[in-house]
């Protein structure tokens, strides 16, 4: 099939100079609203055009979204069989297929189990009962923070071999590769460690790729750093895509000196910047130049449009909380009814979660539809991660954890005292519970009901291995039939406390059934590992599925980057709270700016800006200080009001009859 024609004239000068730019290194600065998406996936589109072949292109991004949205451009500029052929994925996809093909060089067997943060939870707390005295506490969730850190880092946790915190994170490595199973950072440091030591796996991949692309380079971390370094050749064709400006994840490992100090990692690239805005007006872009211009070390940008826009930036002073929350709620509400605009078309971005708390309360008392974008994932579920668990189980008979997570569930009549016995066996021969239990010798110390009870699971997982992973199976339609005889969804709904919960847990497990067939049927008849792999990953980062939801969005900071909306509300201006408290301590300061100037940047046609000078907090009414951010803003289009100035405006005739008439309708037309 020929190749389709690719036009760059729709580009602008410098977005063209990018995509032209094919061979050696390429840094490519792409500041908030430039037009980044575009100028990625026409770069690939022109490479494809100019004769380089598709499978030697490989093009990394940050989360399951954004690598189907990339596909989706790419597939629409290219033909489907060019398309097909790029391996387009996220930097964990990728570590799985190295490791897939090669991690038994490393010692694990090539069946390994990715475990996501349940998983690892459950592993955590084992060990910290396993390891703490008695008047010994710790929090499972600091230990995994630490361990991860630590390995990211290339460090030990802690220097004393006899803290608890080192038992654990040693215990915790060795108990991973003993139950054959790896972590998201495993993936990373495993895929580097096999790259590095091993010369003829490098020379396989350096091979097939010959061209890499990076997106949001400014959140990449150390060992991703390697990775990439690892891949590179000798040629150097590595093009990276972000924004030092928008670097907001130093908490998470993410490391701004690898887009900061790029050459030296890849010395005398071509640097290409984007500032040319398609997103905001000149006020919203003139306001965010002017602060981030206080962050010391940047790469030198300022973003323009050709959008003059009608509204001036607003900053707004309010004497308490609740009154911050009725000025936005009140605008919101006369908006839509005034000017017809959709509740989709507002954002109000705050520094933490627990800030929406007020919105939630005052959009339901007013009867508008909402969002909150971060709620919990469909796999996070209990009976979902219940299912996954049989899944991982049925693949990896050595998973502890989720053998753990369903030897009695529902109940079989395996009790606690016969898991925990089975559990000492494990430890004092070095194999796994599965085996153990599994054991004629095991069966026999147990008594006549509970051998039974062991004996029959065992047939049920080893029958359930047997037919599902074969080549031919149709393991989708097997396990809905496993589920059926276990009477999964009858013990769940007796387990639930309204019919509400009932039908909404049952109707998960039936969606999840669906979509672990629709996946068989699009992947093929051997693809149960693979579905395991990708709902894995499909947990490495937050992503939320905004598309199919509607209202006025409450939203962080954090997950509000890559997001637009014409009208946004930027709340709790305020010392303290952006900048965050902690950034003086922890030297963050710079970030809580990029975090400001994020916030500013997802505003497309008005931004409001808005403090208190009083707050509840733990019950107490305390006195709060305007952001000194706040200072630092250039007021050439600065509109500063007061919550009193704005409330005594008079309404239009027309425009007060229309509230009016909802607020009737809102309150049952009393």
């Amino acid at each position: 099939m020929p190749r389709k024609k690719f036009n760059l004239s729709d580009l602008n000068a410098a977005q063209r100079e990018a995509v032209e730019q094919v061979d050696g290194p390429v840094l490519i600065l792409a500041g908030a609203g430039t037009g980044k998406t575009r100028t990625v996936t026409a770069r690939i589109a022109h490479m494809l055009s100019i004769g380089i072949p598709s499978s030697r292109i490989l093009a990394l991004t940050f989360t399951n979204k954004a690598a189907n949205e990339m596909r989706g451009r790419v597939g629409g500029m290219v033909s489907k069989d060019d398309a097909a052929k790029i391996t387009l994925c996220t930097f964990h996809s990728l570590c799985v297929r190295i490791l897939r093909a090669s991690i038994d060089r490393l010692g694990y067997k090539k069946n390994f189990t990715i475990y996501t943060g349940s998983d690892q939870i459950g592993l955590v707390r084992k060990l910290i009962a396993r390891k703490a005295a008695k008047d010994e506490k710790m929090d499972h969730n600091l230990a995994l923070s630490l361990i991860g850190r630590s390995k990211n880092r290339g460090i030990p946790v802690s220097e004393g071999q006899d803290s608890l915190i080192a038992e654990v994170e040693q215990a915790y490595n060795k108990e991973l590769k003993l139950l054959n199973a790896v972590d998201f950072d495993d993936l990373l440091i495993l895929a580097v460690k096999l790259l590095h030591d091993h010369e003829d796996i490098k020379q396989q991949w350096l091979e097939r790729f010959r061209y890499i692309m990076i997106d949001e380079f400014q959140d990449t971390n150390g060992i991703q750093m390697q990775l990439v370094c690892a891949l590179a050749g000798a040629e150097k064709n590595v093009c990276v895509v972000g924004d030092d400006d928008q670097s907001i994840y130093g908490w998470r490992g993410a490391e701004i000196s690898n887009i900061l100090d790029f050459e030296r990692f890849f010395p005398e690239p071509k640097v290409v910047t984007l500032e040319q805005n398609y997103r905001s007006t000149t006020p919203i872009l003139h306001t965010a130049n002017s602060i981030i211009r206080h962050n010391a070390g940047r790469r030198e940008k300022a973003l323009w449009t050709e959008e003059a826009g009608r509204h001036n930036v607003r900053v707004i002073a309010m004497s308490e909380a609740e009154e911050e929350v009725q000025l936005v709620v009140d605008e919101i509400l006369e908006a839509n009814v005034s000017a017809k605009r959709s509740y989709d078309d507002f954002a109000v971005l705050f520094r933490t979660k627990h800030q929406s708390r007020l919105f939630e309360l005052k959009l339901r008392e007013y009867k508008i539809p909402y969002r909150v974008i971060g709620g919990q994932s469909f796999y996070d579920r209990r009976e979902i991660k219940d299912l996954l668990a049989y899944l991982q189980v049925i693949f990896n008979p050595d998973d502890d954890i989720n053998l753990l997570r369903v030897v009695n569930n529902p109940p079989r009549g395996i009790g606690n005292a016969t898991v925990s016995l089975a559990n000492e066996r494990s430890r004092e021969f070095g194999g796994s519970i599965f085996e153990v239990m599994d054991s004629g010798d095991f069966q026999q110390m147990l008594p006549g009901k509970s051998r039974a009870s062991v004996v029959s699971f065992m047939a049920l997982l080893k029958g359930c291995r047997q037919s599902m992973c074969k080549g031919n199976a149709l393991y989708g339609s097997l396990f809905a039939r496993v589920i059926d005889e276990m009477d999964f969804v009858g013990y769940l709904r007796r387990t639930c406390k309204t019919d509400e919960e009932r039908e909404q847990r049952a109707g998960n497990v039936a969606e999840f059934i669906s979509s672990l067939r629709d996946y068989e049927k699009r992947q093929g008849k051997n693809s149960l590992q693979k579905f395991l792999d990708d709902i894995a990953l499909q947990q490495d980062r937050e992503e939320d599925d905004i598309e199919n939801q509607n209202g006025v969005s409450l939203i962080t900071l954090h997950a509000a980057k890559g997001l637009e909306f014409p009208v946004v509300y930027l709340v709790g201006m305020e010392e303290g709270i952006l900048p965050h408290r902690r950034s003086v301590d922890e030297g963050t300061r710079d970030e809580e700016r990029r975090l400001f100037y994020v916030g500013i940047t997802r505003a497309m046609q008005q931004l409001t800006i808005s403090f208190c000078n009083t707050r509840v907090r733990y019950g107490e009414l305390v006195s709060c200080v305007p952001s000194t951010f706040l200072d630092e803003l250039d007021p050439a289009y600065l509109d500063v009001h007061s919550y009193e100035e704005l409330a005594a405006k008079p309404m239009e005739r027309d425009q007060a009859l229309d509230y009016f008439e909802r607020m009737k309708d809102m309150l049952g037309g009393s």
